[in-house]
């Protein structure tokens, strides 16, 4: 069976989405604002009448145009890649006008070609950044959060390439940091692993990524989600990340991270700058670099790229969200398969349900 849609006549406040056939599976929040609903990418369970159960997941939601963020005033940046191409500081790798989350348009392109660490970044500078293209310029920002949508290929083997973005403060022109807060693979999971460059209220790194002077908070903990691999590769999925800096001289710093609306990951009580207090967070980047090289030709993509000084959540979609599902890829035929809406997050809680799908 082909990719199916699936039109909604009605919405509540908070439900969950659960494809079904013959197993419960996963799935992902859905909350209500007075546009519409917000949606994260869902997976699920389904059944295949002719062999082993397979798990199909909702690919795609299509988005209400404006989305909200575009006119909030804590935004900082806000990308679809569905228009002229946006001013970065730098960019690196096509828009790929196949690819696109929410509907017609586009999305970032990281390319793997064998062996390679990949094709594709773009870096955001902001507020009291020295150097770049700065946007909010002179502003000064503690506390940030920034949101994409990301997609493997159908298949993706490998685990997870080693970086997919990080949020940083740039202290000169030479690049030098305070902090760094990296969204990083560990497997097939996605893990949070800070770093100061500051020694009591001094910075001590002397150019970008300066290893030897960078102070590691700790690579840990690991999502539970496995982004990277192969059984969740195919769809969509919303991953979030936040960072606080701490109150100067204090440990009271955070960095914090969702993934489908869920928090997987979280680290309290950083000590980000020590007493330094000459710049907050300035720069995001989207990134591709694959440390080991990828074991085949493949790609991801990123989309629906969000900084904000608030948390953001999944995309507003209208009150009648539209859903793509992803094609069935199990052995044999799919036969049939159900949507359900819940008021939990565990499903058990139903309060919608299309019945089966697909039957003749």
């Amino acid at each position: 069976m082909g990719v199916n849609s699936l039109h909604f006549a009605r919405w509540l406040a908070a439900v969950v989405l659960i494809l079904c056939g013959g197993q419960l599976g996963a799935t992902a929040a859905l909350a209500a604002s007075d546009a519409g609903p917000r949606l994260a990418t869902t997976a699920a369970a389904a059944v295949n009448l002719d062999g082993e159960p397979a798990v199909p997941r909702i690919d795609n939601v299509l988005m209400l145009r404006p989305q909200p963020h575009e006119s909030d005033p804590a935004t900082i940046w806000y990308d679809d890649f569905d228009g002229p191409p946006k001013a970065y500081t730098e960019s690196e790798g096509d828009i790929d006008r196949s690819e696109s989350f929410g509907g017609p348009g586009g999305s970032m392109k990281s390319f793997y070609e064998k062996g390679t660490r990949g094709v594709g970044n773009r870096k955001v500078f902001f507020g009291d950044s020295p150097t770049g293209r700065v946007v909010r310029k002179g502003e000064k920002f503690d506390d940030v959060y920034w949101r994409v949508y990301v997609k493997h290929q159908p298949g993706w083997v490998g685990g997870g390439p080693a970086k997919l973005s990080r949020a940083t403060s740039i202290v000169s022109p030479k690049w030098n940091q305070a902090m760094i807060a990296h969204v990083w693979s560990s497997g097939e999971a996605l893990t949070l692993d800070p770093a100061t460059g500051v020694r009591g209220d001094t910075v001590v790194t002397r150019r970008y990524n300066d290893f030897e002077m960078l102070r590691w908070l700790g690579n840990r903990p690991a999502s539970q989600m496995k982004i990277s691999s192969t059984q969740e590769s195919g769809r969509w999925v919303c991953v979030e990340s936040r960072a606080k800096l701490n109150t100067p001289g204090q440990k009271d710093g955070l960095n914090q991270l969702w993934i489908d609306g869920r928090l997987e990951a979280e680290r309290r009580n950083l000590d980000w700058r020590g007493s330094y207090d000459g710049h907050g967070i300035n720069a995001v980047f989207l990134e591709t670099y694959w440390n080991e090289g990828s074991p085949v030709t493949q790609s991801r993509w990123i989309d629906n790229f969000v900084i904000s000084t608030r948390p953001i959540g999944p995309i507003v979609a209208p009150r009648n969200p539209t859903l793509t599902k992803t094609p069935y890829r199990g052995p044999g035929t799919q036969k049939a398969w159900e949507l359900e809406l819940s008021a939990d997050a565990d499903g058990s809680q139903i309060v919608w349900r299309s019945g089966m799908l697909g039957l003749a």
